[in-house]
């Protein structure tokens, strides 16, 4: 939904993640570009018409304590709190210099199936469940969270049993427990687990299934291990490719500070050479 922000120093500012209205001092900004904002000046972030989590970046930082070597929040852990109206957080030093960037073209629209690599347990499945994965339409539960997200419409039954002996899970290890719902690690997953894991989403895919609205309907297309470092390799180049891209915007509002920044000169002849 979004939220009501002010800075107290002036610092540069950018939404990704979603598609959800920003504005600065009530003038609208495009999402995935970094704005200025001044001090004082009000972010007001409205609800998302697409995506579930997005990220309201902050030049230099937010400069709290490290905790375990991060500054995250972790309910459920018991590290950190979450946000309260009224609540101030520390800026770290930025470049008020520093030039407002922006993409070079629009992101890619990146759709089709969630790819993923069979195991590692996937022998504890039939051969006729093993092509479920992939035959079958899942839905996205209203059961999500930043550690895992259960899987509707579906069910993967293990002929061999779901329970093992706990061994290690990463982000996208597709668990499937007694009741036979696979469920989908996340960004904030375990690292261990005793059930049976049929499949692991690649990690180009995680980023584009945890902004799968409730409700999504999605099929699983599954890779060998070769073509998933080959997606892996590809993602990394294009996501290279895009930051090497990124341009300083034009300002929609003039200030001199923008103007200094600016090389406003083409080029300088002596007074008396004829300029043809």
């Amino acid at each position: 939904m979004g939220g009501r922000f002010r800075v107290e120093t002036g610092c540069r500012v950018a939404l990704t993640g979603v598609t959800a209205p920003l504005e600065i001092d009530g003038h609208a900004c495009a999402a995935n570009a970094a704005h200025r904002a001044d001090a004082g000046a009000e972010i007001r972030i409205g609800a998302a018409s697409d995506g579930v989590w997005g990220y309201l970046a902050l030049s230099g930082g937010i400069e709290t304590a490290p905790l375990m070597g991060a500054r995250a929040t972790h309910l459920r852990a018991g590290l950190g709190r979450a946000l309260e109206a009224g609540d101030s957080l520390p800026l770290g030093a930025t470049d008020p210099q520093a030039p407002c960037l922006a993409l070079g073209g629009p992101l890619p629209d990146e759709s089709g199936p969630i790819r993923v690599v069979l195991g590692p347990q996937d022998d504890r499945f039939s051969d006729e469940i093993r092509a479920r994965l992939s035959d079958a339409e899942f839905t996205v539960s209203s059961k999500r969270d930043r550690m895992a997200m259960v899987l509707d419409d579906v069910t993967l039954p293990a002929e061999y049993g779901h329970d093992i002996v706990s061994d290690g899970t990463v982000p996208g290890s597709i668990q499937v427990p007694a009741s036979g719902q696979p469920i989908v690690l996340m960004a904030e997953s375990q690292t261990t687990g005793g059930y049976a894991k049929i499949a692991t989403v690649i990690g180009p895919d995680l980023l584009r299934l945890a902004q799968m609205a409730t409700g999504t309907q999605f099929r699983f297309a599954v890779l060998t291990r070769d073509e998933a470092e080959e997606a892996l390799i590809a993602a990394r180049g294009a996501e290279a490719e895009r930051l090497a891209a990124l341009r300083p915007q034009a300002a929609t509002r003039l200030t001199s500070e923008f103007l200094l920044g600016c090389d406003l000169v083409g080029g300088v002849w002596p007074g008396d050479e004829v300029v043809p």
